[in-house]
């Protein structure tokens, strides 16, 4: 199967090594501002990894020409933050085809009608199939260009959704030989409100912003950077996001019972089971606070789900205590920002029955 990586960074560096590993045949694409990585994929002729996968595997092609990326092409990861989405598809618009499909992995919340809109398709359009992923199906780690750690391939707990969803079973038959532990979802809601991000990273950075900034990140995020108090505000901000799961029609599992299944953690509980989880090991933290685990988490994230709350009739007053703390530390105004809402997307109108039918 011919597989397009649409990022280079950690997470597209994974798909693409891994896809190698079973045998695809891989082409790897970031925009000319991202070279690094593009550059030393070039020059070793793939991607070296090492952790749970190891070795060497050959990339086809690494470049910025989107066009031969996808020329040919079965399956289009785009792989990256969520602010990447709409770029990627963007500059997919023209060179889409019929029956080809494409996996924002993650989702980064409503990530699929992100791509859609950006792509200049329907919501419903089923000629280009459009999926997301919960999250990324892998924890790890970018060591220099062209060379990763994969920490852990996540064992479960990792959910697909195709728009509209009666495409996911077609979806999922496609990427079974690389992804044996990837269910389906009910619809991108639920894929969308099972990523963990917005949940764990904000709250522990929060709890630890001193110490990021005096340290610049020399400590284990995880290990090192939860206690029973840090543990008390993740459960605080996960429990408002399984209630806006319950309002919607979908399951959201608790985040730590989560991570039991997805082989980060020993123990679902929101303290110790980070501070003993074997998945998260040797994680650093990040080295300042302008990171993705606030722009991202807070500016993509908790942002969405605050206004899907209000949507749909659920109250998130440690979400929102959370994003107005961020806001301040970064000076800077999440919600007025705006970057990813229902709104945005296109679907805030909606009651959470109508949703449920429009994404089916």
């Amino acid at each position: 199967m011919n597989i397009a990586v649409l990022g280079s960074g950690n997470g597209g560096c994974a798909v693409a090594f891994d896809c190698a590993v079973h045998g695809h045949q891989v082409r790897l694409f970031d925009f000319e501002q991202f070279p690094d990585t593009i550059k030393a994929v070039q020059k070793n002729g793939g991607i070296h990894c090492e952790g749970e996968l190891d070795g060497f595997q050959p990339v086809d092609y690494a470049g910025h020409d989107i066009e031969k990326a996808l020329d040919g092409a079965d399956i289009i990861y785009a792989v990256g933050p969520a602010y990447s989405t709409r770029p990627f598809a963007e500059a997919c618009k023209p060179h889409l085809k019929k029956g080809q499909i494409v996996i924002v992995c993650p989702s980064s919340c409503g990530g699929a009608i992100e791509f859609k809109n950006g792509a200049g398709l329907v919501l419903r359009d089923e000629d280009i199939v459009v999926a997301e992923t919960s999250t990324l199906p892998y924890a790890v780690r970018l060591l220099e260009p062209g060379k990763i750690r994969i920490f852990n391939k996540l064992k479960g707990g990792l959910f697909l959704a195709a728009l509209p969803a009666k495409n996911t079973k077609h979806v999922l038959e496609q990427v079974r030989d690389v992804y044996p532990a990837m269910s389906a979802a009910k619809n991108i809601l639920q894929t969308s409100l099972q990523n963990g991000n917005p949940v764990i990273h904000p709250t522990i950075t929060l709890m630890n912003v001193a110490r990021i900034e005096r340290t610049k990140g020399d400590f284990d995020f995880y290990h090192d950077g939860v206690s029973a108090a840090v543990g008390r505000l993740i459960e605080g901000v996960d429990k408002e996001r399984v209630a806006i799961g319950k309002k919607l029609g979908v399951e959201v599992i608790p985040d730590p019972e989560l991570g039991v299944i997805q082989g980060y953690m020993t123990e679902a509980t929101y303290d110790t089971g980070f501070v003993t989880s074997p998945g998260f090991a040797g994680v650093k933290a990040q080295p300042s606070l302008d990171y993705r685990y606030f722009n991202e988490d807070v500016g993509y994230g908790l942002v969405f789900l605050q206004e899907l709350g209000k949507q749909v009739g659920v109250a998130t007053p440690i979400m929102s205590a959370v994003i107005t703390l961020v806001s301040l530390l970064m000076e800077r105004d999440y919600v007025g920002e705006a970057r990813r809402t229902m709104e945005t997307l296109g679907l805030s109108k909606h009651t959470a029955e109508e949703l449920e039918t429009l994404l089916a």
